[in-house]
């Protein structure tokens, strides 16, 4: 007789891997589908500092690595194969990759959610290096340091005030003008007021200067054409966050492509369950991600007691 399939992970970052580690606990050893970053997000971070148990800093690969053999010790097992459809209509489930489609009694969704960049070479090559878009994950290297934030809208706002506190200056470099600005009148005049906070507006980011850590900004007035640059040791990309939802279509409620979670995890659907930033357009943080993981095995435990067994 096949082995029945009860859960399915789709994503293998914070969240996705803590609930594989509950689950397997709980003797409902999960499917992971890993996706094309395996360890999610955190995997573009450098070094972890705030992860609760490490006093000292810990390379995020090895933070992974460690919460992945974890789950695989209580029998989780891993396809490193992305998602691209799935049906939650009937069941039991489908989650279809491109190479097969498997049938799931519940799914848990923590695909997470993919920063929005720049798009340049240099910006690439420097992240984890002095670039990055998570100034709560990060912000603590620049104690005493200068840094830019890119961006206009509220979480540029956010990035440049948490930042104030900790580095020397701080720099908003915004597109347009101050009337493009897409940040809340509350939130624009909180960091305007904050002494160590400059703005300039009109900015093009030519590059970022250095080559194993941020050396400087070259930036260009969008109406002069004038060139300058800038001396600072990091750059916060805030121009926002896409949640990798894509792969769903209509299967479940989104809002504003974030899956729409109820009492912490539900969905629209019963049976399908959802953690970490792909549901959680606020907070993003690995370890508030490996909160609602541990929250989704526990529903989604729940759930297959009372309806499978």
């Amino acid at each position: 007789m096949a082995t029945r399939n009860r859960v399915a992970i789709i994503g293998a970052g914070p969240a996705g891997l803590t609930a594989a580690i509950y689950l397997g606990r709980a003797e409902y050893p999960p499917v992971v589908f890993e996706g094309p970053q395996p360890g999610g997000q955190l995997m573009e971070t450098t070094e972890i500092s705030n992860f609760p148990g490490f006093p000292e800093d810990i390379p995020a690969a090895e933070l992974m690595s460690r919460m992945r053999a974890q789950a695989e010790r209580f029998g989780a097992r891993f396809i490193a194969e992305s998602v691209t459809s799935v049906d939650f209509s009937k069941k039991p489930f489908t989650v279809s990759t491109g190479a097969q489609s498997i049938e799931f009694d519940c799914v848990i969704i923590a695909t997470g959610a993919i920063a929005k960049w720049l798009g340049l070479p240099s910006e690439k090559r420097l992240r984890g290096k002095g670039v990055s878009a998570c100034a709560t994950c990060d912000g603590f290297f620049f104690k005493g340091k200068h840094v830019a934030v890119v961006g206009g809208g509220d979480s540029a706002m956010e990035e440049a005030t948490f930042l104030a506190k900790i580095a020397a200056s701080v720099t908003i470099l915004v597109r347009g003008d101050e009337s493009s600005m897409k940040a809340s009148a509350a939130m624009a005049q909180r960091a305007k007021q904050n002494a160590k906070i400059r703005f300039l507006f009109n900015i093009e980011i030519v590059d970022i200067l250095g080559e194993q850590s941020v050396q400087g900004v070259r930036i260009r007035d969008r109406i002069s054409a004038s060139e300058q640059t800038l001396d600072v040791q990091g750059v916060f990309v805030a121009i926002g966050r896409t949640p990798a939802t894509s792969f769903l279509g209509d299967s479940v409620e989104l809002v504003n492509g974030y899956v729409k979670a109820t009492d912490n995890t539900k969905t629209s659907v019963r049976g399908i369950f959802t953690a970490g930033d792909v549901q959680d357009s606020r907070y993003q943080q690995a370890v508030s991600a490996a909160g609602l993981g541990c929250m989704a095995a526990i529903d989604a435990e729940h759930f297959l007691k009372e309806t499978i067994e």
